[in-house]
């Protein structure tokens, strides 16, 4: 038995099994291989390839990056290779923590473990064709320096994102919405960046 083509996979629905994470869609790894076997595949797994410098699964340019309030960060990656049966791949991803960059004071191992899990649905994803929905969703969103219409309404990312960060920093959402006659459900992706961009100019860690 072999895996279904590219176009069949495409077709199986993973939404079910996904779940959000600051604002972003994700499938469970482990969830992805067993749908690799439910579906013809006989082997699939995934290793790092450490850094030829280092021998770390993590990978770091050279140059620091330091924002206004001196915390520090450099362009992390990972990179693993990826076995679905005879065929082989590679795939190098970013850090990043929710749409951004990781930074020195939040890296930990954790952050790394899910780069290279991300890394590995999204591999599986432009080979195999499982999930790729999920990113052509995801790519297909306008890019973040477009300016929004005055009534354009928030996306769902930037209220999640919204509500993890005023979580995180143990901020009012609701008493600043109130000031700014708006609710969830009102509220323009132009007040919305500006609230975003009010928190990480105020905390720069994320």
């Amino acid at each position: 038995m072999a895996l279904k083509v590219w176009s069949e996979m495409r077709k199986i629905d993973v939404t079910p099994y996904c779940e959000e994470r600051d604002g972003m869609t994700y499938l469970n790894w482990a969830k992805c291989i067993d749908l690799l076997h439910e579906n013809g595949a006989g082997k699939v797994y995934w290793i790092p390839i450490p850094d030829e410098k280092t021998g770390s699964s993590l990978r770091m340019v050279e140059k620091e990056f330091t924002d206004s309030k001196g915390n520090t960060n450099r362009c992390y990656e990972t990179r693993i290779l990826v076995v679905i049966d005879d065929n082989k791949y590679e795939m190098q991803s970013p850090v990043m923590n929710g749409s951004n960059p990781v930074k020195d004071n939040s890296m930990s191992q954790q952050r790394v473990w899910n780069s290279m899990c991300r890394s590995f649905v999204k591999c599986v994803a432009i080979h195999t064709g499982l999930g790729f929905n999920l990113w052509l969703k995801e790519e297909m969103q306008p890019f973040s320096n477009v300016i929004p219409a005055e009534d354009e309404k928030a996306t769902r990312a930037q209220i999640s994102t919204i509500k993890n960060l005023c979580k995180k920093h143990k901020l009012s959402a609701d008493r600043w919405l109130e000031s700014n006659n708006t609710t969830w459900d009102a509220l323009t992706a132009v007040n919305a960046g500006n609230m975003l961009n009010a928190i990480k100019k105020k905390y720069g860690d994320d």
